[in-house]
């Protein structure tokens, strides 16, 4: 492979950075558990951690999810770009009633989940902090695998892709019926300079079927979901779904696509959907060193006891910048 300069046009990251609870947590594992932060650089209200300005030491961009369920606010969004570097980029996951209307009129009780203008209008507004200092990756457009390729879907498509086009926006479809129908799918996100999404995940019967190719030259956007088959739709948390962790075998061929890729697309994003007990940030690494790409950052010892396949890979502090929990301690 190239040497790490050649690869500035590849960002890795995982989907959101922020897991506080449940079984599948990062505090304790990428965050230190229970402590206090000791140095500014990281220090939120309180003394707290600052998760993303601690996340952002490590890696160059995020997905964000909670967008999914309520639209970015402006002073929120300023909020985030003021506490990660210059470089550092947000790729935004667009609200639910853009993609998911029959989840939305069940959960918001409406009877009208179209979403029209004004829902465009609202979330083009919160976006634009990140949009004014360069700060804005893509806009992902994630569709459940109930969204076929139909008539009247693929005009919706074309109206989503119509409002947001002055934005980059990455397209996930889910059901076979868009990958059968190939033409016809990449007639209509070229037209609008739209990337394909390519997606790992449990494969079904239904499942789309992608070969993980680029479909346009601007920007190249994959993400990683993990494949727990058994828990994908049987399972007691959804958390539960993305506890799968990648073996180095396992992310070696994506590895070679990202690299192949890079060499005809712009710009790349990567991000790691597999989040239980910061799984997705163990695969990141991984991911970087197949690359060649700087893995940045220092990592708590304790992370190193969760993943020890990848010492000598990550740098651990060795004086700790938070205080010490009395019973717990690391």
């Amino acid at each position: 492979m190239s040497q790490p300069s050649t690869f500035t046009n590849i960002r890795i990251g995982t989907s959101g950075w922020n897991y506080p609870s449940g079984a599948g947590t990062w505090n304790g594992i990428f965050y230190p558990s229970s402590k206090k932060c000791r140095s500014r650089k990281f220090q939120n209200k309180g003394s707290k951690i600052d998760e993303l300005s601690y996340y952002s030491e490590h890696f160059d961009t995020v997905e964000v999810n909670s967008t999914f369920y309520q639209p970015l606010r402006v002073e929120i969004a300023r909020r985030w770009t003021q506490r990660t570097p210059r470089n550092f980029e947000f790729s935004v996951k667009l609200y639910q009633k853009f993609t998911h209307q029959n989840t939305f009129a069940h959960t918001e009780n409406t009877r009208n989940p179209k979403a029209g203008k004004s829902d465009v209008d609202n979330f083009r507004k919160g976006l634009e902090p990140m949009a004014c200092l360069g700060k804005l990756g893509a806009i992902l457009a994630q569709f459940p695998a109930s969204f076929k390729s139909e008539s009247c879907s693929r005009d919706y498509l074309t109206w989503l892709l119509t409002e947001f086009r002055d934005y980059p926006v990455a397209v996930e479809l889910r059901h076979r019926s868009w990958s059968d129908d190939l033409d016809g799918t990449l007639s209509l996100l070229n037209e609008f300079d739209a990337t394909w999404t390519q997606i790992d995940e449990p494969k079904f019967n239904f499942s789309i079927r992608q070969n993980y190719l680029p479909n346009i030259k601007s920007f190249y956007y994959m993400r990683l979901h993990g494949r727990n088959s058994e828990k994908w739709w049987k399972h007691n948390t959804a958390e539960e779904r993305y506890n799968y962790l990648y073996s180095r075998d396992e992310l070696r061929p994506i590895s070679e696509t990202i690299d192949s890729s890079r060499r005809v697309v712009k710009k790349l994003y990567l991000y790691l959907n597999n989040h239980f007990s910061a799984k997705a940030v163990a695969n990141a690494v991984s991911l970087k060193q197949q690359l060649g790409l700087p893995v940045e950052g220092e990592y708590p010892p304790q992370f190193l006891v969760y993943y020890p396949e990848l010492k000598g890979i990550i740098s651990t502090s060795t004086q700790s910048l938070f205080s010490e929990n009395k019973e717990t301690g690391i």
